[in-house]
């Protein structure tokens, strides 16, 4: 791959932090945690359960330590990502749930600002464009392509308090991730051509589904 990473600096090289990425493909986590090694540091992202059952995924899944998510009892999983960023760890969330098929920041959830504003760490926000070439929801798999380009943009940290709205915050958060999504979109140095138009978002006059389309994709 042809990766770029932009803002790298601002991932702190000791105590916690909350990552919030955008998700645009199955293999965003390896790309978002390849954003913290310049700082040395490690990401443990939040994963759905079934993730961690696949016989091949699980065992790598648990091997890196990160951590499941089961939506019947969601705070468990909550839970252990705030005691993992008390403890100074780096905890990696896409607050969207699912892949956006639209290449553009769905409606996002609440949890990544409630765990900043708990365990009082950086809220960090993120994009990544570029994996949804290689494997995303509703494609085949294009895992020995090649040369591919990955943008991967790190926005400066949010702070968030006690006293702070988390419906506010949230908000804030997903102009900033969709702000950086646009610069990774804009600085990306291919563009598809006719045949290909798939993995462009509407707005750029791809083929991708436009968002107004997409309440629950």
């Amino acid at each position: 791959m042809r990766i770029t990473v932009i803002g790298d600096e601002h991932i702190p090289t000791t105590g916690g932090a909350v990552l919030a990425s955008n998700h645009i493909s199955y293999l965003d986590f390896i790309f978002c945690g390849l954003s913290a090694r310049p700082s040395k540091r490690l990401v443990r992202f939040m994963a759905k359960q079934q993730i961690f059952s696949h016989g091949i995924g699980g065992p790598l899944m648990r091997g890196m330590h990160h951590i499941p998510v089961d939506r019947e009892s969601g705070n468990a999983s909550y839970q252990a990502a705030v005691s993992a960023l008390s403890s100074g760890e780096i905890v990696g969330v896409f607050p969207e749930a699912t892949i956006s098929t639209s290449f553009t920041v769905k409606q996002i959830k609440s949890g990544a600002v409630r765990m900043a504003s708990a365990a009082a760490v950086p809220l960090i926000p993120m994009a990544v464009w570029g994996t949804q070439r290689l494997w995303t929801k509703g494609r085949r798999r294009e895992l020995t392509k090649r040369h591919v380009p990955i943008m991967i943009v790190v926005g400066e940290p949010l702070t968030t308090s006690a006293d702070d709205d988390p419906a506010d915050v949230t908000r804030r958060l997903r102009v900033e991730m969709q702000r950086l999504l646009d610069e990774a979109q804009r600085n990306y140095p291919e563009a598809p051509n006719e045949d290909d138009t798939w993995w462009q978002p509407a707005h750029l006059g791809g083929t991708a589904p436009a968002p107004i389309d997409l309440a629950t994709d």
